[in-house]
């Protein structure tokens, strides 16, 4: 069961979205301990929300020791080559017929998942490049990526440095 909290005694507070922000805060420590970028850019900002979208969609963050006994988890659907789109639309889904949409959670992590399929950002062209020759320039080609596609190696990356 996700933890959720109510502002108030009356039992008829505001829902609090515990599992999403301490999903976002694991998610932001690990990228973090990385030291991959700077916080304030947009990419720092896919890799926190493809992370959280990871973790939350996989039964939820977990606190203490218990986040180490993860990464294992988290590694593998994060890894190049799964179906990690898919999964993250097959999992919302689910979230949404289990919950009926009533969660405070839920509306956070599709806005996420929104964020990530709609905006692209500018990332070298992996496909461009040829194995064993030196570019010229610095920077190399360039192709607009939808953020999620940059922030999963991100994400990935940062739980293989923790």
């Amino acid at each position: 069961m996700r933890p959720e909290s109510k502002n108030g005694t009356s039992g008829e507070g505001l829902l609090v979205p515990m599992a999403w922000m301490y999903a976002e805060y694991i998610a932001d420590e690990l990228l973090r301990t990385g030291d991959l970028m700077p916080p304030t850019t947009l990419e720092f900002r896919a890799g926190r929300d493809a992370l959280a979208l990871t973790i939350f969609l996989s039964d939820g963050a977990v606190g203490g020791a218990r986040v180490v006994a993860r990464l294992d988890e988290w590694l593998a659907l994060t890894a190049y080559n799964t179906r990690w789109r898919e999964w993250v639309c097959r999992r919302l889904d689910q979230l949404q017929e289990r919950e009926d949409g009533n969660g405070p959670d839920l509306p956070l992590a599709r806005t996420a998942w929104r964020w990530l399929e709609e905006t692209e950002l500018l990332a070298a062209d992996l496909d461009a490049v040829v194995p064993g020759v030196v570019p010229e320039v610095e920077d190399g080609p360039q192709v607009w990526t939808p953020a999620w596609q940059l922030g999963l190696p991100l994400g990935h990356l940062a739980i293989t440095l923790f």
